[in-house]
Parts: structure tokens; C-alpha cells; sequence
């Protein structure tokens, strides 16, 4: 526990919230990083596909990269009406649920969820692939340091959303900073051109696309788009910000938007100017750097900074799965204990299922990004167009001063990530989207499951309904059976308690040998403590059987209700618990589903000195035994 307190802090109070809220740079550390990074996989994914057709293919990456942008201008705007119409935190399935109905509403929800998991792995397993690229000699410890990141990235989450934010604060603005000294240099001294190998002439105008094909054209367009994920992000922490949290956080959209926009476009050129084509140990986001300011101090300092913000790039997801896991568990689609929160004001059971889902799916495929590229992407945009086809009903229903143009806005913006999630579904689908497509709909069902077994819960239970129609509760006496091995100050203690729950109390002995349970019985008979003993004999070596059978045949003539109460040995060290019978567990386990039957435990507390051995014990033990 002490270990555990350190490494994620003291409890917080809950009027200690407000403490947690960000600024509007700090929404850029805490909510875009995924964004922002996407810039070390999102060109690199677009170039695997191009080089199929040849390295003359690769002229088309800077007029597929210019439609990205387009998009991504279209989706900042878009999502700054989603910031004005759900100023406490819209996302795409509370959006969905309000305008769309709670079919489509899950749809997001499943999307989200599986989006939320492949941008950990993506990002952590980018960061990684960029130190391998970086120091090459790391390779062989891809898997391990990709773990060891996410377990560290957990830890600062678990510690809270706004010490996270500071905490990445420094290796977020010398990513950007970095980068786009890198762009800077390349376009103004591009000195190490000659460096990199040319391309092979390439067909012009027609011919080029021709050759190429329109399939491979969109394909690339798709596995450039996942560099948009996580623009949504902003969006739907408006209440992480602090006041006024509208303006701060389109704010940071909007700089998110320019930011992504000049580094996107900036690579794009300099990754065609010279010549950068895919490499299996160097990443095309390093080759450009080296190309444009050489391997000295300043590479090492930008791949340090990118392998660091890559990986805490998966803060998007700690951040905002959490919340939709809380939300899901409120409207009855998942768990209750995911609407939790912990010690330190976060929804701890969230954060600690990303990321063991996330580890896994890191396991699954060695840590490469490339591996996990063709499922991502998919599940956000299908959230994009969910998202802004219900923000033209919201529109379209409310009607604000010039709704007309808001939900045009959002018609342009569900319409064309609705084209591009096809596309992903199409070109992908093979490379591994069947993946996504598969797992969206199992995860719905079991969101509809869990809210079918919640719905006939609160039937049963008549939840909701009111005090004056609920049955008055009626009282009546409790037989207390205690179930006793030896006479004890365990059991003494355990048959003061009994008396505390009722007058009725029995106490009950499984014996295996007929003399040792006469020897029992006049033991028990000299202390008098004033309970009946009743002894079961047995010829199995199983203790819990013969009692789980004395108490059915208790429930049959007893009117009450019978609570059982185990008296329990607690040793303080936790490896001492495995040292102790663990009968208690297994009798507890057999009877919690009785429903006339409440199992209780009676615990007696060792002292923390049970464990050491007195000082000369072993030599007085050594003399009894001359």
C-alpha cells in the first residue's frame, strides 16, 4: 500500500477538482498530443502504401497530404460547433444518444472504444520506433520498452488529469518546436539533400495517375487520415478547461488545427524534395530529419522529444475513455464500478482496462505500427460522422440565430468522413479493418447484455420505486450457526460476536474420527460457554460439504433467516494469508447464493510481532527436545 501511495499520490478531496482544471496551452499537452504526433506515423503510413507503385509514386504525398488538411480544417471547424453546442462534454455518443437515438448512440460508444484502445498502441509503439530509429542498437528491446512506457503512462494518469497535463507540458512544446525547426531547415538549407538517393524519373500528369491507380491513391489517403485522430479530443474534455471553457478550448482547437496543418504540409514537402522512401529500421519521420540538420545533438534532441511525446500522446485516450466508460456505466452499458472514482479523482477502473487492453494488443503484434495502422482511424471516423450528422438535428431542432450555417458546417463534415470511412473499410479491410469491423459489433452486444440484466435487476428490485409502495420490512429472530475447529480465543471472540448478532446461536463441529469428536465434545462441555455444540461426522476429507448439507436442513425448519459467521484468522503481512486454512473461502463462496442465508466473517487481528520468533526460542526449542 505504501508503494502504491507513492507512486500515485495522496488522496485528493472532491472540492480539489477545480485545482485539476487546464489552461488553454495546457489543453494542447493534455488533449492534442495525439494529434500532433500522428505527424511521425500519419506520412510515414501514406509513403508504405505509395512505394508499392514505385518510388515515382511518391511525388503524389504532397497533393494527398494537402486533401488531409483540407479535411482536418473542415473537422477543426466542424468540432468548434460541436464545443458550442455540448459545452459539458459532448463526445460522439452523448451527441448521438440526444439526437440520433441509443442504436446509433452505441454504434459511437463501440467505435470510441476501440479507437481509444489503438491510439495507446499506436502511439506508443510510434514513440518506440522512433528511439529504435534513434539508437538502433534498442531494436531487440521493441516489446519491453513499449510495456515499460505504458506502465508508466498509466502511473500518471492514474495520478490525476491536471498533474498529467503539467507533467507534459516541457517534452510537448519541444516536439512542436523541434519539428518545426526541422521543416524550417529543410525548406531554407536543404544541404543533406544530396544525401538521399534519387528517385527514378516518374511519368508526368495523366500517365503518373494512371499508372498508379485510383484504388492505391485512396488507400494512401486512408492511412494518411489517421494522422486526424484525436481532433475530436478537445471536444470532448470542454469541462477538463478552466473558465471561460468554451473559448479556451476552441482556442486550443484552433491551434491544434494550424499546428497539425503547417506540420503536416511542411513534411509532405520535404519528405518529397528529398526523396524519402521506406526504410525497415529507420523511420520515414527520421529520415527526413536527418536529412534536413544531420545526426548531430539537435537529431538526438527532436527523436528524444518525439519518442516522448509520441508516448504520452496515449494521454488522449486516458483521458477520454475513462469518462465514456463512466458515462456508459451511468446509462446502465457497462459495469457500475467504471462510474468510480478513486482516491485520486479519476476513474481508476478505466484507466487500468485501457491500458491492460492496450498491453495486450501491443503483445499481439510486437510493437509495430505498421501492424496496427490498418485498424486505426476507423472507429474515430465512424465517430466524426456520427457525431456531426447528430449536431445537424441538434441544429435543425433548436434552431439558433444562423443554425442553417452551423449545420451546414456539420452536413460537409459528416459527409466527408462518412466518404473517407468507407474508403478506410474498403482499402483496409483486408490489411486488417475486418479486424474493427468485427470487434464493433460484439462490443455493442455487450453493451445491450449488460443493459438487459441491469434493466431486469431494477425490476426486480423495484428500483425507483417509491418508499410508500415498498413492503414495510419485518423483523425476526436470526439463527446464528458458527462453525468451530478447536477451542480458541478465535472462537471465544467469534461467539461474543454471534451474541451481538442474535440470541440464537449454535455452534457446529465436522469431525472426521468418532473418539476425536467425543474428546471434542467434553472439551466443549468443560468450557461451557453457554452454546449448543452439534457435531457432524464425516468419512470425506471435505469439511465445507457436510456443512453446506446441516444448513439446508436448517432452512427447512427455521423460520428466520440463518446468518453463518466464519471466524477468520487476519495475519498483517499479506504473504502470511497464504499460510492460514482458507475453509472460510471456500464455505463463504458455497453459501453467498442463498438466499435465506447471510454469510458473515468474525475476523481476529494478529499482532504485527506474530511472525518473529522470540529471542532464544530456538535454544530453549533445541533443549526440550534433548
Amino acid at each position: 500500500m505504501g508503494i502504491w501511495r507513492w507512486l500515485v499520490g495522496a488522496p485528493l478531496k472532491s472540492s480539489q477538482v477545480e485545482h485539476e482544471e487546464i489552461t488553454a496551452t495546457g489543453g494542447l499537452a493534455a488533449l492534442s498530443l495525439d494529434a500532433l504526433t500522428s505527424v511521425a506515423y500519419g506520412p510515414q503510413a501514406m509513403i508504405l502504401v505509395l512505394a508499392t507503385a514505385g518510388l515515382s509514386a511518391l511525388r503524389l504525398l504532397l497533393p494527398i497530404t494537402a486533401a488531409i488538411v483540407a479535411l482536418l480544417v473542415l473537422l477543426v471547424f466542424s468540432y468548434s460547433q460541436v464545443i458550442d453546442a455540448y459545452p459539458q462534454g459532448g463526445g460522439a455518443y452523448a451527441v448521438s444518444r440526444e439526437n440520433l437515438g441509443a442504436g446509433l448512440s452505441l454504434l459511437a460508444a463501440a467505435s470510441l472504444i476501440v479507437d481509444y484502445v489503438l491510439t495507446v498502441a499506436v502511439s506508443i509503439a510510434a514513440g518506440v520506433a522512433a528511439l529504435t530509429s534513434a539508437f538502433v542498437v534498442l531494436q531487440p528491446l521493441t516489446v519491453p520498452l513499449g510495456i515499460a512506457l505504458l506502465a508508466g503512462i498509466t502511473v500518471i494518469n492514474l495520478r490525476g488529469v491536471g498533474e498529467g497535463a503539467r507533467a507534459f507540458m516541457l517534452p510537448t512544446f519541444v516536439f512542436i518546436l523541434g519539428i518545426l525547426a526541422v521543416i524550417a531547415v529543410g525548406l531554407l538549407h536543404p544541404a543533406h539533400a544530396g544525401a538521399v538517393a534519387a528517385a527514378p524519373s516518374a511519368p508526368s500528369g495523366s500517365n503518373l495517375a494512371g499508372a498508379i491507380g485510383v484504388l492505391l491513391v485512396l488507400k494512401a489517403f486512408a492511412a494518411g487520415c489517421s494522422a486526424l485522430t484525436g481532433v475530436e479530443a478537445i471536444a470532448n474534455g470542454v469541462p477538463l478547461f478552466q473558465e471561460p471553457r468554451q473559448v479556451r478550448a476552441k482556442r486550443t482547437e484552433a491551434s491544434l488545427g494550424a499546428l497539425l496543418a503547417t506540420m503536416l504540409l511542411g513534411l509532405a514537402v520535404l519528405g518529397v524534395r528529398f526523396h524519402v522512401g521506406p526504410l525497415p529500421d529507420q523511420t520515414v519521420l527520421s529520415q527526413i530529419m536527418a536529412a534536413a540538420v544531420g545526426r548531430g545533438w539537435f537529431y538526438y534532441i527532436v527523436a528524444l522529444a518525439t519518442t516522448t511525446a509520441l508516448a504520452l500522446a496515449a494521454n488522449t485516450s486516458f483521458g477520454g475513455l475513462p469518462v465514456l466508460t463512466s458515462v456508459l456505466a451511468r446509462d446502465d452499458f457497462l459495469p457500475h464500478f467504471f462510474a468510480m472514482r478513486g482516491d485520486r479523482l479519476t476513474f481508476q477502473y478505466g484507466i487500468v482496462v485501457l491500458a491492460v487492453l492496450s498491453a495486450v494488443l501491443l503483445l499481439a503484434v510486437g510493437g509495430n505500427t505498421d501492424a496496427l495502422i490498418p485498424m486505426y482511424a476507423i472507429g474515430v471516423f465512424t465517430g466524426f460522422t456520427l457525431s456531426q450528422t447528430g449536431l445537424v438535428i441538434h441544429w435543425h431542432r433548436t434552431r439558433p440565430p444562423n443554425w442553417w450555417r452551423r449545420a451546414l458546417l456539420n452536413g460537409l463534415g459528416a459527409a466527408a468522413t462518412a466518404v473517407a470511412t468507407v474508403v478506410f473499410l474498403v482499402s483496409k479491410f483486408t490489411e486488417g479493418a475486418w479486424v474493427v469491423v468485427l470487434a464493433i459489433p460484439l462490443i455493442i452486444v455487450l453493451f445491450q447484455r449488460i443493459h438487459r440484466y441491469y434493466a431486469r435487476v431494477a425490476k426486480v428490485m423495484a428500483v425507483g420505486v417509491g418508499g410508500a409502495q415498498q413492503p414495510r420490512p419485518a423483523a425476526g429472530g436470526s439463527l446464528v450457526v458458527i462453525p468451530v475447529r478447536a477451542i480458541s480465543i478465535l472462537t471465544a471472540r467469534a461467539l461474543a460476536d454471534a451474541f451481538a448478532l442474535g440470541q440464537d446461536v449454535l455452534a457446529v463441529s465436522v469431525q472426521f474420527d468418532p473418539e476425536a469428536a467425543q474428546a471434542f465434545e467434553k472439551a466443549w462441555a468443560a468450557w461451557s460457554p453457554g452454546v449448543r455444540l452439534v457435531t457432524l461426522l464425516t468419512q470425506y476429507s471435505s469439511v465445507v460439504r457436510p456443512l453446506v448439507r446441516f444448513i439446508d436442513t436448517l432452512e427447512h425448519r427455521n423460520p428466520g433467516r440463518i446468518i453463518v459467521l466464519i471466524p477468520e484468522v487476519v495475519p498483517r503481512g499479506l504473504w502470511q494469508q497464504l499460510l492460514h486454512n482458507q475453509i472460510g473461502v471456500m464455505l463463504a463462496e458455497s453459501l453467498r447464493r442463498r438466499a435465506d442465508v447471510v454469510v458473515a466473517i468474525a475476523p481476529y487481528h494478529l499482532p504485527w510481532d506474530v511472525a518473529r520468533e522470540p529471542a532464544g526460542a530456538g535454544a530453549r526449542r533445541h533443549r526440550a527436545g534433548d
